[in-house]
């Protein structure tokens, strides 16, 4: 960073004291908390560390210093819980990204499975050209998590994936929601969640867990 956009001295001695403001409001409302999910806690939680992480960011560009502490994240993937105690039932979300790291292993798999169902394909029965058509025939085949599994096997690279536990008031009527079926995903209703990511890759070895899987909320 040029000299010319370093922070001042003042502006550095601010962010530490927003950082004292809201260590004393996060206290304060610990201190008055009325539930595990109490909201102002989780409001006092997240301005702390947004302060907290100005400061540092400031701190470093102003002095190129570091605080003795880890920033934590602020914690708003998910809001306060707003459903049943006890639900009687849920809804599973799961989206989980690939990157089509090798075009020709994918393809390979799609024109054995092919050759296996020659009824199902056009043609010789290989499928159409391409990766597109490839995709629809190894996810039409295998279950997600197999997929999931056995992902370098069709040339596929993992990215992050995510897993929602959501209750709802009652199981919808057959076919109701399959014409958009993530529209409706209500967050304060999510039970418990769990993320995988690289971004958490160093942190779980540190921690002995090398599955890199966080849950939200239980």
């Amino acid at each position: 960073m040029s000299d010319a956009a370093q922070p001042t001295a003042a502006e550095v001695r601010a962010a530490a004291d927003a950082v004292k403001t809201a260590l004393d409001r996060h206290l304060k409302a610990v201190e008055r908390r009325t539930g595990d999910d109490d909201p102002g806690v989780s409001d006092a939680f997240n301005a702390l560390a947004a302060a907290a992480e100005v400061y540092d960011e400031l701190l470093y560009d102003r002095y190129d210093e570091v605080t003795p502490f880890e920033i934590p994240a602020a914690q708003d993937s998910l809001p306060p819980y707003a459903g049943p105690e006890e639900p009687h039932a849920v809804s599973v979300l799961i989206r989980r990204d690939y990157a089509v790291a090798e075009p020709a292993r994918l393809l390979a798999q799609a024109e054995r499975l092919a050759d296996l169902d020659p009824d199902g394909q056009d043609g010789d029965g290989l499928p159409a050209a391409g990766v597109h058509a490839a995709l629809g025939v190894v996810f039409g085949e295998y279950e997600a998590d197999e997929i999931a599994s056995r992902h370098q096997e069709f040339g596929l690279e993992e990215g992050d994936s995510t897993l929602w536990v959501s209750a709802v008031e009652e199981l919808p009527e057959p076919g109701e929601w399959l014409a958009a079926p993530f529209e409706e995903a209500d967050p304060s209703m999510v039970v418990c969640r769990f993320d995988v990511s690289a971004v958490f890759d160093e942190e779980d070895e540190l921690d002995g867990d090398p599955d890199g899987v966080v849950a939200e909320r239980s």
